[in-house]
């Protein structure tokens, strides 16, 4: 198990060694042979890192929140006390309102990010937390409600590598709460001058069999579920704690019955579990994560639910047997989707980001730039279709414009 912690979140984008995703990633608990990806020895401090301009016709305004669940304990650091999360909400605003562009992430979050890849050295931590976003803080919302959409990072990453999605789908009319767990990312930034770092990296990676760190992966993914019940109540203004008054303004912008979440990795099987606790969640998505907590053999009472992986770990013969088992498990509108030449972070920002720096992981040649738009177009189209009752034709069938993509359905 002493492998887990470096392989959980290797970043593409920035590492000079690529494993293949661990189990604490949410794919396949094996350990991989390593790969070379093409890089500098060195990233220039003046390289300027930029996220795509998202497609939507909206305008998008972002703050952060800081909500503590007084009635939980923290489950990796009890001592803790009650449960922390940090939660950048994205929505739609008036064009040209708001200040300045929001930040991609802090420099202490990027900072430790890179050092757990080892590549403090090559790779400034200024150019990644400095990366260009399209969103404003203190933009003024567009009245009226709007779908919500909540999206949970893999484990050990920080919630800004959703950044591109949160930005895309709050260009198209949603509202999104992008959220971070306390002690499940390698740095959080939370308030008072403090950076939570990954415990639970560290708990899996003690582990003292396989089965072991799958019981504690089945453990994130049921924690983040009760997380996400926590944020629904407190956004549409049913709990009231710690940070809930400056959640409880987004209860105007919010269509209660239109929830949607998605989640990259242990963060998708936690939008499946978060589903199967809390009927408010109408529609999910898991981007390439294995369901250690399974769906409920009764299904998900018919809720509709988008699998979406790389062909190489996520196609009906693959290792990762979880996704075979679940997919006959949905009882409802269902899509399993594979990506050829894509690897585990395809549906995340670091291969954009990397393709700008001139990275290139060779187990995953699928260009930075498609693996954006095929996230955000499949993404976006589910949600449209699902929370939005607006049919989008891409899910009907394999597209000559997405040769990339397959349709499973074993």
């Amino acid at each position: 198990m002493k492998s887990i912690r470096r392989s959980t979140a290797v970043l593409a984008a920035l590492a000079l060694a690529l494993p293949l995703p661990l189990a604490a990633a949410g794919t396949a608990l094996a350990t991989p042979s390593a790969t070379t990806a093409v890089a500098a020895t060195s990233t220039p401090s003046s390289l300027h890192l930029k996220l795509p301009r998202p497609t939507g016709p909206y305008a998008i305004g972002r703050d952060t929140l800081h909500l503590v669940d007084t009635s939980r304990r923290d489950p990796w650091v009890p001592s803790a006390g009650a449960r922390e999360l940090m939660v950048s909400m994205f929505y739609p605003a008036h064009a040209g309102s708001g200040a300045a562009t929001a930040p991609y992430m802090t420099t202490k979050e990027a900072q430790l990010l890179l050092e757990k890849q080892q590549q403090g050295k090559n790779f400034p931590p200024e150019v990644l937390s400095g990366t260009r976003t399209h969103a404003h803080t203190g933009a003024r919302p567009l009245a009226g409600r709007h779908p919500l959409v909540v999206l949970s990072p893999g484990f050990s990453l920080n919630r800004a590598t959703l950044t591109l999605l949160s930005e895309e789908l709050t260009s198209r009319g949603y509202v999104v709460a992008l959220v971070d767990h306390a002690y499940e990312t390698f740095g959080t930034t939370f308030p008072g001058g403090r950076t939570l770092t990954c415990v639970a990296c560290d708990t899996v990676e003690h582990a003292p069999s396989k089965e072991a760190a799958q019981k504690l992966m089945t453990k994130v993914a049921e924690g983040r579920a009760a997380d996400v019940s926590f944020l629904l109540d407190a956004l549409t203004g049913r709990h009231h704690t710690e940070g809930s008054a400056a959640a409880r303004k987004y209860a105007r912008l919010i269509d209660p019955h239109r929830i949607g979440m998605a989640g990259h990795s242990i963060g998708g099987n936690s939008a499946a579990t978060a589903m199967a606790a809390d009927r408010r969640i109408r529609a999910g998505v898991n981007m390439d994560g294995s369901f250690f907590a399974p769906v409920p053999r009764s299904g998900l009472n018919g809720r509709p639910f988008l699998m979406l992986g790389s062909k190489a770990g996520h196609s009906p013969a693959s290792e990762d047997t979880t996704w075979p088992r679940d997919w006959h498990r949905l009882d409802g509108w269902k899509r399993w989707l594979t990506v050829a030449d894509a690897g585990h972070f395809t549906f995340i920002d670091i291969p954009v980001l990397a393709a700008q720096a001139g990275i290139v992981d060779p187990s995953a040649p699928l260009p930075g730039k498609r693996s954006g738009e095929i996230t955000r177009d499949y993404v976006g189209a589910f949600f449209d279709q699902q929370l939005r009752g607006i049919h989008r034709p891409l899910l009907d069938g394999p597209t000559a414009a997405n040769p990339e993509v397959s349709f499973q359905n074993p």
